[in-house]
C-alpha cells in the first residue's frame, strides 16, 4: 500500500510507515505545503496513493465526487503523535487493507481510556465506507 501522508500530519508518520512494511511519503516532499486540497486529491488518485489525513474535506471531496479512488485514511484521534499512535493504526490499516486497496473511506475514532491513562482505538466508531458512495 503507498501512503501519501497529508500537511495536517507530521511527516515523522512516513517514518513509521516505511519501518511497518508500507511505501510512505509526505506532501511536503513532492508538493507545494499549501497546495488545496483537490490537487492532493488529483495526485494521490493518478499515483495509486492512499491519502492519510487528519482533515474531513477528503471524505467530503469523495462523497461528492463519487469517485472510486484515491482510498482515504481520517484519522480521528485527539493525539495524533505517530509514537503514540502508529501501532494500533498500522494494525488497523493491514486489517482493512484489502477494502483500501479497492477503494474506501476509512476513518479510525478513538475513546478515552476509562482510566484517563490515554486513548484506546473504539472499534465501533472505526468505520469503513466502500468507494465510491451511492
Amino acid at each position: 500500500m503507498k501512503i501519501l501522508i497529508d500537511m495536517n500530519l507530521s511527516p515523522r508518520w512516513a517514518d513509521f510507515f516505511s519501518q511497518n512494511g508500507f511505501d510512505a511519503i509526505h506532501w511536503s516532499e513532492i508538493g507545494l505545503t499549501d497546495a488545496p486540497d483537490t490537487e492532493i486529491m488529483d495526485y494521490a488518485a493518478a499515483n495509486c496513493y492512499t491519502i492519510f489525513t487528519h482533515d474531513l474535506d477528503f471524505g467530503t471531496m469523495l462523497a461528492e465526487t463519487g469517485v472510486k479512488k484515491p482510498s482515504v485514511i481520517q484519522v480521528r484521534v485527539a493525539d495524533i503523535n505517530p509514537k503514540m499512535t502508529a501501532i494500533p493504526i498500522i494494525h488497523l490499516l493491514r486489517q482493512y487493507e484489502s477494502e483500501i486497496e479497492n477503494g474506501a473511506l476509512v476513518t479510525i475514532a478513538h475513546q478515552p481510556s476509562p482510566k484517563g491513562e490515554g486513548s484506546l482505538f473504539d472499534k465501533t466508531r472505526t468505520r469503513t465506507r466502500i468507494l465510491p458512495f451511492r
